[in-house]
């Protein structure tokens, strides 16, 4: 809590504080009936108007949502094949395994993840028949039915051609496991199509992310229009907190809501004086929120590292019980080993960074004892130490941990990053992949624009900016006075504390902030917890108290009117300014349209045996897998090094390579056909330097097409550009490439089987 109490003056008589708590103690005796009795049914009512408008604002959120990609695609009257053509790139790859269960002939073939299960004696007859049964003859679980179930997620051999991977350890895909069984264990197919079922579960989860906002912003002010504020921001700055409603299947939209959770549970954990039931509770939530939210997304380790140097930070700083950020840390390593043990022992989890970091700060708060005590330059230096401890032994067990497992998974990322902020250019293909996409570049300076159309960064530079300074102010107290347990700071005039939760949120706002400005992609982690932070803000006692002391207008009916007129007034001017753009785009309706590729995989059902391997690029392989079943050379999910390897080697066919280079290298994958797309071989979306061509004469020491520098280094390749010149049909070409397809955008050549 951030309060501020102003002395009178010199000459005011000093009154014992024990006294003062006596007669305050009495004069509660005396109205002891009527205010408790009166104040209960306040906090009643308060809670419950406040949770029933928590979860219709969620509702209505879903329902606009799910509204606005009706509207988009005319989702309800498209063909099925326009409908999951609309999951582009890896959205589609996801939702080709919800259905591939949903295809099994029988149930149990969905089902079959607890055949394991079938020989313990005391395994409830109703699971035996939900899980384990053929509905129509009632026989048990079939080990030829398991094959072509559950245990082709594990033993998958049409993802990567020529390879058997474990779908279940190398992709968070168990959420289309868990809804695929749940479709056809509920007595609903009569009612609702699967892909409604899949996309409302998802728009369902936005329900539950924006009444966790909601929440959270209540916890921190004490009031629900907190929560309400926070809800309307985030509708309306739509197009910078979310994208569901174009990205469906993607990882972060299950994700997300259940970090929502988290975080709101954890702003409840670190209040103080909880009851022990509350707390137990509230540390179960926690834990299962973790939990899912890392079993649903592959950078689930990235965020929570952040979470954890949140974590760090505030117990460096003496700002959050140390007993409770134990018990923090040990739910992050107990919730990524528990995913990384449904993933089958993922080695990219073991090798994250999270978990060498966790353990080594636990390990040096174990070495590094009565790091609290001593003097300001004593604690400081303590304090450094025990830093500079933690970063040593977390690189040196990280590497270790790589070196065990001969981890190369992430090394991409890393790559990447080194590039990213300047540690040297770099040549390398799936580095420069991620450099020259928009969503990992740095956050464009009209979104700040966009969040100040609504007030909302306004707002949030405001409260930001007092909570940044109490805290520095509560943090500089800590260091020089190691008696006082409390976050409290004293000065001549005030006294300035900070909630711990408040804290938590203070710096969780800012090291994402960081990662959102750093990263595109990652602003709706950021954005989101904005409208959260900003709201509080308008809505808290303390904030409002500290500025009016500070202009010397304090008064406690000020403070009320305060805290509650603002933030009306916003949600006023959000409903005027917003309200008719909103019904605007509810009333506009559009069509999907995408007659190439409809035909391409029309022709590809029909046209091409059921076996075929596939080779082209990522993002359209995805499709092909969903609406076809063909069997692919290379797929949208990078974090693989194998997989980086052949998508460098498949995507040859837009580089400048001889004819029978690109035909070994397809023929290496079991390629049947190759699909080259004329938006990447003449792309102009990218600038020079950044097109997928140019990222590939620059891996193979080319010179680069068209006017502008190159790197002197570089040189004339020796064969023209394999895309453009398969097209002329000359006989270097036709004699191992037959044209089979082709439209306007697509071209789909046979491979022939000579060597």
């Amino acid at each position: 809590m951030i309060s501020i109490r102003q002395r009178k003056g010199i000459q005011t008589t000093e009154v014992s504080e024990d006294y003062v708590a006596q007669e305050e103690n009495v004069k509660l005796e005396n109205k002891l009936p009527s205010s408790c009795t009166n104040r209960r049914l306040w906090t009643i009512l308060s809670f419950t108007v406040g949770g029933t408008v928590a979860l219709c604002t969620g509702l209505l959120t879903s329902v606009y949502l799910a509204t606005l990609h009706e509207n988009d695609l005319w989702f309800s009257n498209i063909k099925e094949v326009e409908r999951e053509i609309s999951f582009r790139t890896e959205c589609g790859l996801y939702y080709s395994y919800y259905k591939q269960m949903l295809q099994a002939p029988t149930l149990m073939q969905g089902c079959s993840l607890l055949g394991i299960y079938s020989h313990i004696p005391l395994f409830p007859r109703t699971l035996e028949r939900v899980f384990l049964c053929d509905q129509a003859t009632n026989s048990f679980w079939r080990p030829e039915v398991y094959d072509q179930g559950f245990h082709g997620l594990i033993y998958d051999n049409k993802t990567e051609s020529m390879r058997t991977i474990n779908l279940l350890q190398r992709m968070n895909i168990y959420q289309e496991v868990f809804l695929s069984i749940l479709y056809r264990v509920l007595p609903i197919q009569k009612y609702i199509e699967p892909v409604y079922f899949y996309i409302y579960t998802l728009f369902g989860l936005q329900a539950m992310y924006v009444t966790a906002l909601y929440i959270t912003s209540w916890l921190l002010s004490g009031t629900w229009l907190s929560g309400l504020l926070a809800a309307f921001w985030y509708v309306t700055n739509r197009i910078d907190t979310t994208r569901v409603e174009f990205t469906i299947p993607l990882r972060e939209n299950w994700a997300l809501p259940f970090f929502a959770i988290q975080i709101a549970a954890i702003t409840y954990f670190l209040r103080p004086n909880l009851q022990p039931l509350s707390q137990r509770l509230t540390l179960l939530a926690i834990f299962i929120s973790t939990f899912l939210f890392s079993l649903t997304w592959q950078f689930n380790q990235f965020m929570m590292l952040m979470q954890a140097l949140v974590l760090f930070i505030l117990d460096s700083l003496d700002m959050l019980p140390a007993v409770k950020v134990t018990w923090l840390y040990g739910i992050q390593l107990t919730g990524l080993f528990l995913v990384c043990i449904l993933q089958f022992f993922n080695s990219m989890i073991l090798g994250s960074l999270l978990i060498s970091f966790n353990l080594s700060v636990l390990i040096a708060r174990k070495l590094q004892k009565n790091l609290k005590t001593g003097s300001f330059l004593n604690r400081l230096g303590k304090l450094l130490l025990h830093l500079f401890v933690v970063l040593c032994l977390t690189l040196f067990l990280n590497n270790i941990i790589k070196k065990i497992l001969n981890l190369k998974s992430d090394e991409h990322i890393f790559k990447f990053l080194k590039a990213k902020f300047g540690f040297g250019a770099t040549r390398d293909f799936d580095a420069n992949l991620y450099l020259c996409e928009e969503a990992f570049g740095l956050l464009p300076f009209n979104t700040f624009e966009r969040l100040s159309d609504t007030l909302l960064f306004y707002a949030y530079i405001f409260v930001l900016s007092i909570t940044v300074i109490a805290a520095l102010a509560v943090a500089f107290h800590n260091l020089s006075d190691s008696t006082n347990q409390q976050s409290m700071y004293k000065t001549g005039e005030y006294r300035i504390g900070l909630k711990p939760e408040t804290a938590y949120n203070l710096i969780h706002t800012i090291l994402f902030g960081f990662l959102a400005l750093s990263t595109m992609r990652m602003k709706y982690l950021w954005t989101s917890h904005m409208c959260v932070f900003a709201s509080f803000g308008l809505c808290s006692p303390e904030i409002w108290e500290l500025l009016l002391k500070l202009i010397h207008l304090y008064n406690p009916k000020r403070i009320c009117i305060m805290r509650y007129s603002v933030p009306i007034l916003i949600l006023l001017y959000l409903c005027y300014k917003f309200w008719p753009g909103m019904m605007d785009e509810l009333s506009e309706l559009r069509e999907f349209y995408d007659p190439d590729t409809v035909e391409l995989m029309n022709w590809i059902n029909s046209k091409t045996p059921r076996k075929a391997v596939f080779a082209g690029s990522m993002q359209l392989l995805a499709g092909v897998k969903l609406c076809t079943g063909r069997t692919l050379t290379n797929h949208p999910h990078y974090e693989d090094n194998s997989l980086r390897e052949r998508t460098k080697a498949v995507y040859q066919i837009y580089a400048k390579r001889a004819p029978e280079e690109v035909h070994a290298l397809l023929r290496s994958f079991g390629t049947d056909y190759v699909i080259l797309e004329d938006s990447i071989c003449y792309e102009r979306r990218h600038r020079r330097g950044c097109r997928l061509r140019d990222l590939l004469d620059i891996a193979n020491g080319h010179m680069m097409d068209g006017p502008g520098k190159n790197d002197p280094d570089l040189k004339l390749a020796g064969h023209p550009r394999f895309c453009e010149e398969i097209k002329r049909n000359l006989p270097p070409y036709t004699a191992y490439f037959t044209r089979v397809f082709q439209n306007k955008t697509f071209h789909v050549y046979k491979l022939s089987r000579n060597k």
